[in-house]
Formats: C-alpha cells, structure tokens, sequence
C-alpha cells in the first residue's frame, strides 16, 4: 500500500502545473485529473467500507468529478500545484491508515452491496484501491515521457 503510493509519488517528483494539466488531446486525462481519481477513490471506499455510508452532498461536490474522469472532470480538475496533490494524497492516506487500524482481519471478509446487483468484501475493495492506483501510475508514466515541453 504504501510502496504503490511511494512510487506514484516519484512518477510526477518535479511536474510543474502546466505539466500537471497537459493532455494529449481532448480525449485524454492530465496527470492533475488522475491524481485527484487516486485520491477520490481512496475516499470513496474509505467512507465505503470503514464508515458504512454513502458520500454525502458535500463530499460528492469535492469528490465526484474525479471519480469518474473523462471530458467534465478534465475541465474541473486543472490548476493543481503538485505540493496540493501530494497534500491531497497524503490527507487521504493518513486518514485511510487510520481507519484500518481500527480494523481486525475478520473485518477483510465483511461483505458489502458494492452496488445494486453485486456485493464485495473489504478486502476486495481495498485490492480494487491499490489496483486502480497501479493502472493510472501505469498512464502518468506515458503521459509524462509525452510531455512536449
């Protein structure tokens, strides 16, 4: 968990702002859009599985357009300083350490409705975590080894 984390944070060491919003084109997610997703992710399944509870109206408002990506999150999710991304994850992953340490390893197997046809256990959710920040890790390297400028 934290080695997955320590090597995102080494892929954008240095990125400028303008680096941090640059897309390839109208299609493509900056590396600001997919680190703020990191840090949406880890929330919602934090408030998902440790607290047992939907997001709330103002939660949604911070977090919900970098859930999903795509064209509208791209248009929001700009302007990032690197020092307030990596302050966004460091936030969110104190917070995550915190919560599983109030936990047991029969809590891994507790179920939950993931959504309205499929139930999950944590530990599924939490891998489902760690994987999603490995493939966008995997996409800030190329968009980084792309970056014109």
């Amino acid at each position: 968990m934290n080695y997955v984390r320590q090597t995102t944070t080494w892929e954008v060491q240095e990125l400028t702002t303008k680096q941090l919003d640059y897309r390839q084109d109208d299609d493509a997610n900056s590396i600001n859009s997919l680190l703020r997703h990191i840090a949406s992710i880890e929330t919602f399944y934090y408030i998902t599985t440790i607290e047992r509870r939907t997001m709330t109206k103002a939660e949604m408002e911070r977090w919900g357009p970098a859930l999903e990506l795509g064209p509208a999150g791209n248009l929001i999710l700009r302007g990032y300083s690197l020092d307030e991304q990596l302050a966004c994850l460091n936030e969110v992953r104190t917070r995550t350490l915190e919560g599983l340490q109030q936990k047991n390893d029969d809590w891994l197997s507790e179920e939950f409705p993931l959504n309205t046809e499929t139930k999950a256990n944590n530990y599924f959710a939490w891998f489902h975590v760690f994987e999603d920040e490995l493939n966008h890790r995997g996409q800030i390297r190329i968009l980084r080894k792309r970056l014109p400028f």
